[in-house]
């Protein structure tokens, strides 16, 4: 797959709430994970997609409901691409938010190796 593709086959299951179908299918098995700070609960980088797998199961745990998932056009440059994610979820034990972070991925090979997101 092309990084244009890899870019648009992601957006799409992020739009549909399908991010571990996402992880299994366009992320090679190498791939790392960055947040932005550090997070209760969570490493700063996770590294292999067994552990990306264990990070995406952690944090649906976490969550008590969604209300719904919207993911900007990807915007692309060489072998990286970006979009803006905006989740209104509730957290077991919080209020109802609006998460919107900057997520931004590498490609190699045609898989995600990289992502990193900023909030």
């Amino acid at each position: 797959m092309t990084v244009a593709q890899v870019a648009t086959r992601l957006a799409e299951y992020c739009r549909n709430e399908e991010f571990s179908r996402a992880q299994q299918e366009l992320y090679a098995d190498e791939a790392v994970s960055i947040e932005p700070a550090d997070i209760p609960g969570f490493d700063r980088e996770t590294k292999g997609k067994e552990a990306l797998r264990e990070k995406d199961r952690k944090f649906n745990e976490m969550v008590e409901s969604r209300h719904g998932t919207s993911v900007s056009e990807p915007l692309i440059a060489g072998n990286a691409f970006s979009f803006v994610l905006t989740m209104d979820i509730k957290m077991k034990g919080g209020d109802r938010q609006t998460m919107t972070e900057l997520c931004v991925y590498t490609v190699k090979d045609g898989k995600i190796i990289s992502e990193q997101f900023f909030m």
